[in-house]
């Protein structure tokens, strides 16, 4: 069978397999459409957040990045590594013990403000477009090469499936239907991880095969490819070329916009017990890994094989796969000097004379990934194997992230605010349209990206970074935060944190160079200091203010110290 064949019947599968689960888990109460009745076993959980949490960023674009990066390529890896850890052992449990519907449920009644509800409620809106953009995006490549269509018809098949199962189910719906995309995207990035680690190295393990000797010349792989990468003008994989503070602030605005993602603390609402809400965060982090510590391998094996494909080959013999790929137009090439050969080469490259050579083929990042069984001339059913996992994975992020906005809007704002009586029938209404709506914004989203897909991803979590964790945090751990401070301080961090990705990445992105960034921090990291700003607005504020009622230090209490089995609070109570 050729890839198209092996792809269609892989992806018509796993569509099926999610379908028929969102028509089996369909949601009849809004307490099954927001947090699956609040039923679901830890282990599933924990592989249903596992998806929820890998998106197209984890399987599509982070190898990629760190492919294209190299050691720069790491904040990534140990952002999103560190921030589940954070968010494991900081916050899960005890906003589960709280027992809210969703983070903006939890920060109207920490903060017993109906203002700073709304606020939560647009902050949450504004981070999960953001981010499901990205996920929509890499939809769209997956679909425009290996079925052949559109970037665009390719978004829009996306769009109907989500639309589909996050409609249709909901919470329960979408839990299980991504515990299957676990499986399928797990499966579909160690096959060709294994394939890969073998051919390359000899060593069926890519975690090990990352460190070992390269088969065909006996040296170390990291090695082999310092040298082909100085050879060919670049900067050797393994040195960094970002400063150490942008480093930190990247990194810190990873690991806390993990912990402040609306659509992963929601999962933890999703089981019976705070205990299982311990056990399930556990899970994920097994399952979690399984992807990270193999993605560095990926990312070694994909630029090695790109290396020795296409570095000064003659452009007519170029394989099959680059040909593909290229009328994507994800791969450019310009014969610069007219000599039939593949320069791709870096800013220091030049020729025997010691003229610059201007590189001449420009690869998109997020294709690494999806074209490496390709390149390295995988079988067909590995490759479409590929795609299934890659379209698992960003559909699995986006209806969580969708879930988000349509709660957001039906529960905070109607049911706690707006509407507070509207019956359960018109609030599961308001949050299928809701959700409907949600699925065609972030489909034109998807079709007009701000950037790549772990981009988009990094700038939703400096977003999040800066609006949500410092007011959690402090609504968990800090008894004398009032409404004055929370609502001030996320206003801040978020604007903040908003105005200047903007500014560099859309008003005037000649500017967007670390002689420009403030302190050298870049975009992709200043949610650090946007939280930095809030938690220093919140503070002060909340010392200047009157104190929070009394009701809302026991309630601080209540969820902070363990009582009896730990049995949480009724949801929606």
């Amino acid at each position: 069978m050729t890839i198209t064949a092996w792809t269609f019947t892989l992806v018509a599968l796993s569509f099926a397999l999610y379908i028929g689960i969102a028509i089996w888990s369909r949601a009849s109460s809004t307490s099954e459409f927001y947090v699956a009745g609040a039923g679901v076993h830890p282990v599933a959980n924990g592989m249903a957040t596992a998806a929820d949490w890998m998106s197209a960023a984890s399987f599509i674009s982070m190898a990629g990045i760190i492919s294209f990066l190299g050691y720069d390529g790491s904040v990534y890896l140990m952002g999103w590594t560190g921030g589940y850890v954070l968010l494991a052992l900081l916050l899960a449990p005890y906003l589960r013990k709280f027992g809210a519907y969703t983070v903006p449920d939890f920060v109207g009644d920490r903060y017993y403000s109906q203002r700073a509800r709304r606020l939560a409620v647009v902050c949450a809106i504004f981070v999960s477009f953001t981010y499901v953009a990205g996920q929509m995006r890499g939809v769209g490549i997956v679909f425009s090469r290996f079925l052949e269509v559109d970037v665009t018809l390719g978004v829009l098949i996306g769009m109907g499936i989500v639309f589909f199962y996050a409609v249709l189910g909901g919470m329960k719906g979408i839990t299980y239907t991504q515990v299957a995309q676990y499986c399928v995207l797990i499966f579909a990035y160690t096959v060709p991880a294994i394939f890969l680690s073998l051919l390359i190295t000899g060593n069926p393990i890519p975690q090990m095969g990352f460190g070992g000797a390269d088969q065909e010349t006996g040296t170390y792989l990291l090695d082999r490819l310092n040298g082909l990468h100085t050879e060919l003008g670049f900067a050797p994989y393994t040195s960094g070329t970002k400063s150490t503070l942008d480093v930190f602030a990247i990194t810190a605005a990873l690991m806390v916009g993990t912990a402040g993602l609306p659509h992963v603390i929601i999962r933890f609402y999703t089981v019976p017990k705070v205990r299982d809400a311990r056990i399930s965060a556990g899970w994920a982090l097994v399952f979690i890994a399984l992807l990270y510590t193999a993605a560095p391998a990926v990312a070694v094996f994909a630029r090695t094989n790109l290396i020795d494909t296409v570095s000064e080959q003659p452009y007519a013999e170029m394989p099959d796969w680059f040909t593909q790929w290229e009328s994507t137009g994800l791969i450019t090439f310009d014969d610069v000097n007219g000599d039939g050969l593949v320069q791709y080469v870096g800013p220091a490259a030049a020729d025997a004379g010691g003229a610059p050579v201007e590189n001449e083929l420009t690869i998109d990042r997020d294709i690494m990934v999806l074209a490496n069984p390709e390149i390295a001339q995988l079988p067909n059913w590995v490759v479409g194997l590929v795609a299934a996992g890659g379209l698992a994975a960003a559909l699995s992020t986006a209806a969580g992230l969708l879930l988000v906005v349509s709660t957001s809007i039906s529960h905070d704002l109607l049911k706690r605010g707006f509407r507070p009586d509207i019956t359960e029938r018109g609030e599961l209404i308001a949050a299928r349209v809701s959700a409907a709506v949600a699925v065609v914004v972030a489909g034109y989203l998807g079709i007009n990206p701000p950037g790549f897909v772990a981009e988009v991803v990094a700038f939703a979590f400096g977003l999040a970074a800066s609006s949500f964790f410092p007011v959690i945090i402090l609504g968990v751990f800090y008894k004398r935060m009032n409404r004055e401070g929370a609502i001030s301080g996320m206003a801040v961090g978020i604007l903040f944190t908003a105005a200047y990705i903007v500014y560099f990445k859309f008003v005037n992105p000649a500017a967007n160079t670390a002689e420009h960034w403030w302190f050298g921090i870049s975009p992709e990291g200043i949610g650090a200091l946007g939280m930095v700003l809030n938690f220093a607005v919140a503070l002060t504020v909340a010392r200047f203010t009157p104190e929070p009622p009394e009701h809302i230090g026991e309630l601080v209490e209540s969820i902070r110290i363990p009582r009896g089995s730990g049995e949480a609070h009724e949801i929606g109570a």
